[in-house]
């Protein structure tokens, strides 16, 4: 196996999105620039917007700036998300479908179903809206040259869609894809195909990364499988360990292919700025603040890849 690095992006909404670029930060301050050191990035739900952010050529002391800053491009504060549904019904709707569903494909395909069918709730002109601030976050509309993928999932079929600079997918139409929650907003339509959230197959997709000699993963919902989620928290999807989709389960798969992986999760600090609510922007200053102190002390840990 090569020895090279695959760096793994997480969804998490506003506030994991703004923790991993803490992480980020601050495990370059300390002399591990994952921007300059990855080999591979993979990005899943908010994490594509990470995933870009990070391969867009900024310095990641410059992409952890203008997180802080309440008019920096990269965070996205210059356009807002038209009003979404009550959540709280969204996650009623996702959590019942995990519950009923024999496979992790009959999940993915009945949440691929609630995504269509919650379009009728939608006017067209949600979904240019939708296309129009993830465009707003990203620091260039153009893949990058160096290896990137981003994942979502086909809401018609519930197949694995991966995107990357080869697949004649323009990138702001890959990243809206990765994030387009079922229920939450419009699937994403590209070319008559519809997508929905990447984070419908799993929260990180840690085996996209298989093959690559160190492993690197930033997972804002920790992981967390059965386990339900702290109120008002969207991540209310199933990850079974008997179907493969948790992350433990994908990390071990990598590491019995000869992976060295590290993962990081947020500590008790990164925990509370990031707050029950992960989709509120109001917490991505307190949890990029907080990602950045954990990746200053992470650096150590992962360093020895």
């Amino acid at each position: 196996m090569v020895n090279n690095l695959a760096l793994v992006l997480g969804g998490g909404g506003a506030a994991g999105q703004a923790w991993q670029i803490g992480v980020i930060a601050g495990l370059a301050e300390a002399g591990l620039d994952l921007t300059e050191a990855a080999d591979l990035v993979v990005g899943t739900s908010s994490g594509s917007t990470t995933a870009a952010q990070v391969r867009s050529g900024i310095p990641a002391a410059g992409l952890l700036a203008s997180v802080l800053s309440a008019t920096g491009r990269p965070a996205g504060q210059s356009r807002q998300l038209p009003p979404s549904p009550p959540m709280a019904t969204v996650f009623e709707r996702m959590r019942a479908i995990g519950a009923a569903a024999t496979s992790a494909a009959d999940l993915r395909r009945a949440m691929g179903a609630f995504g269509l069918e919650s379009d009728s709730g939608f006017g067209p002109e949600v979904a240019g809206q939708r296309r129009a601030t993830v465009a707003a976050r990203l620091p260039r509309a153009e893949w990058p040259d160096r290896p990137m993928i981003v994942v979502a999932v086909n809401a018609h079929t519930g197949e694995l869609a991966v995107f990357d600079r080869d697949s004649g997918v323009d990138l702001v139409d890959a990243v809206t894809a990765s994030t387009a929650l079922p229920g939450a907003g419009p699937t994403h339509d590209i070319d008559g195909t519809h997508y929905i959230n990447g984070g419908v197959r799993s929260a990180e997709n840690a085996d996209l990364a298989s093959g690559y000699g160190r492993v690197v993963v930033l997972s804002p919902f920790g992981g967390r499988s059965r386990t339900p989620p702290r109120a008002g928290q969207f991540e209310g999807l199933r990850r079974d360990p008997e179907w493969g989709t948790d992350l433990a389960s994908q990390v071990k798969v990598l590491r019995e292919q000869g992976s060295r992986v590290e993962v990081i999760t947020p500590d008790a600090d990164s925990l509370a700025a990031m707050g029950t609510n992960q989709m509120d922007p109001a917490t991505r200053v307190p949890a990029a603040r907080a990602g950045y102190a954990q990746g200053k002390k992470e650096a150590t840990r992962v360093s020895v890849l």
